[in-house]
């Protein structure tokens, strides 16, 4: 009988997990260049290839998208172009970069975080075919984006086809928050007038561009965005199936990009936003902060999904993630945020309570007044922090401007 009931509960345990495990088979999210590759050969072939891309245009099984392609009959890659931190990915934040060659496959590279932002016609004088594929973050100030608008432009004005090879939103394709970029704040990091956090794909985002004819010469433009499969709009990063590459140096894991839209605003203030430690962006503080004060003051505005923890720290010189960072060699108290919640997170306005909380709390805080305008995009924003206006006030203040973004968006949404 006991054997008997063994069989039967190991049957039940197989009914249970199987289609479980199938599910997840079944779930795992295929980016772009994967389908580029099995089933759209003939986009390229053929074709003389310009690639806009960096380290993070990796296959499912672990190749670079340019050695995978640099080894087909019939597909000849021309140029290579590299954004911010390079076409290798390991240039600090703001370092320029130079034009090379790339030493695995001899392809001239051309940089378009230099001298040059837009790709000109002599740098696309053989190019047949532009194909973009970079992994973003889902933050209007992450360069990578701008980069993006400029290759859609460069190919409607000099009539060359862009494929974009779509990846995910890593922070899901849902959340939008944030002031809108005011007009006269357009930078290389607030290239259109979205909220901070737009909720988008990079194929999506092109799409918005050009239908709202963002670009020049739109009514030119060839644009086509190679799909996902199997991605659906409220994943997160880990839920994808997908090999993390950090998209920048310092943004070494998902955590870390969950919190960056609200958390890349204290590049904008003289606290340290912990470049110069192995955890920026989650460890904030500067040598006046005392940590107490600063959690008590949070906990107070029931900041939501985070926990915040008491942290001393030194930034230093980090190779290939931090060179001169704030506050370099100085003992600074603050905080370490740990994510308990990403449902639940609401990384900008998280990021606009510590900012009113650092403002209210210490007379040495300070504003940099044009580097926090070009990160919110708003002088309001600045404006509003500095009289002392509570955060619920300031969201309140973008509610109308979020929801008629939201409707001009759901045009261009694809999943």
């Amino acid at each position: 009988m006991m054997a008997f009931m063994k069989k039967i509960f190991l049957i039940l345990i197989l009914i249970y997990f199987i289609p479980v495990t199938l599910l997840f088979a079944q779930s795992k999210v295929k980016v772009g260049a994967d389908v580029l590759l099995e089933e759209k050969l003939e986009l390229i072939k053929g074709k003389k290839l310009g690639i806009v891309t960096n380290h993070t245009a990796v296959l499912a099984d672990g190749t670079h998208l340019v050695d995978a392609l640099h080894k087909i009959d019939g597909v000849q890659i021309v140029a290579l172009y590299g954004p911010e931190h390079g076409i290798r990915g390991s240039a600090p934040a703001g370092e320029k970069i130079t034009d090379e060659v790339d030493a695995k496959t001899q392809i001239p590279v051309f940089s378009l975080y230099g001298q040059t932002r837009k790709p000109t016609a002599q740098m696309l004088k053989d190019v047949d075919v532009l194909i973009f594929d970079i992994q973003d973050v889902g933050a209007r100030f992450y360069t990578y984006i701008s980069t993006l608008f400029y290759i859609v432009e460069a190919g409607a004005e000099n009539n060359i086809p862009v494929l974009v090879l779509d990846r995910p939103n890593p922070i899901n394709g849902n959340y939008v928050d944030g002031p809108i970029r005011e007009k006269e704040l357009m930078s290389f990091v607030g290239i259109a007038q979205i909220p901070i956090t737009h909720g988008m794909t990079i194929g999506e985002l092109a799409r918005y561009f050009l239908g709202e004819k963002l670009v020049k010469k739109a009514e030119n433009a060839k644009l086509q965005v190679i799909e996902m499969k199997n991605w659906q709009r409220e994943y997160f990063f880990d839920d994808c199936g997908l090999e993390w590459m950090k998209p920048s140096p310092n943004i070494p894991d998902l955590k870390t990009a969950l919190v960056y839209p609200g958390t890349c605003l204290i590049e904008g203030v003289n606290v340290s936003e912990g470049r110069g430690t192995l955890h920026p962006f989650l460890t904030i503080g500067a040598p006046y902060i005392i940590s107490t004060e600063l959690i008590e003051e949070l906990n107070n505005l029931k900041v939501k999904g985070v926990s915040l923890t008491p942290v001393t720290f030194t930034p230093v010189d980090i190779e290939e993630m931090a060179t001169n960072p704030k506050h370099k060699g100085k003992e600074c108290y603050g905080i370490t945020i740990t994510v308990t919640d990403k449902n639940e997170l609401e990384s900008v306005k998280f990021g606009i309570q510590l900012v009113y909380a650092l403002n209210k709390l210490y007379k040495g805080f300070e504003f940099k007044d044009n580097s926090f305008e070009r990160l919110s995009g708003s002088k309001k924003l600045l404006k509003q922090l500095k009289e002392g206006v509570r955060p619920e006030e300031i969201f309140n203040g973008w509610a109308d401007e979020l929801s008629e973004f939201q409707k001009i968006r759901e045009k261009y949404l694809i999943y």
